[in-house]
């Protein structure tokens, strides 16, 4: 058995990278997408397709609709969502990507540490499995393959 997971949360480190190589050395048969994680590409995709837009509203507008896109498209395709929560960065995407795989019945993994516990409480209570650390998820799909 192969699965897909889609790995939301913030862009501005390595946590999807180390996931992987934890993932990997367990043997698990696992694909990954994710969202655009360059910021620059993220940003610039809607005036990189569309032309110059007139003002900074419209270009994160029109840079908004292609990632949208991009990641309904790779979250329709992934069997499972894993959402990071950071202590660093703002988080609003990852729980925009977090509802959205609760609203499609995809199974979720929040990944989050206990400074968050309070503000998460709603989220993580809808959440299929609620974790602190990356090694916690990578046991959650490890025990998937048992």
């Amino acid at each position: 058995m192969k699965l897909t997971v889609y790995l939301a949360g913030q862009i501005h480190d390595n946590w999807r990278e180390e996931l992987k190589e934890k993932v990997a050395a367990k043997g698990l048969d696992i694909e990954f997408v994710a969202p655009q994680t360059d910021h620059d590409a993220s940003d610039g995709i809607g005036e990189k397709i569309l032309g110059e837009q007139p003002n900074n509203y419209y270009r994160d507008n029109a840079a908004s609709d292609i990632n949208n896109f991009r990641t309904q498209i790779l979250m329709n395709k992934a069997d499972l969502v894993i959402a990071l929560f950071g202590d660093q960065y703002r988080q609003w995407n990852t729980a925009m990507d977090a509802t959205t795989a609760i609203n499609h019945n995809k199974p979720l993994i929040i990944v989050r540490p206990t400074e968050l516990i309070h503000s998460l409480k709603e989220l993580s209570n809808k959440a299929n499995v609620t974790v602190e650390t990356l090694d916690q998820a990578v046991e959650v799909l490890d025990y998937v393959f048992k």
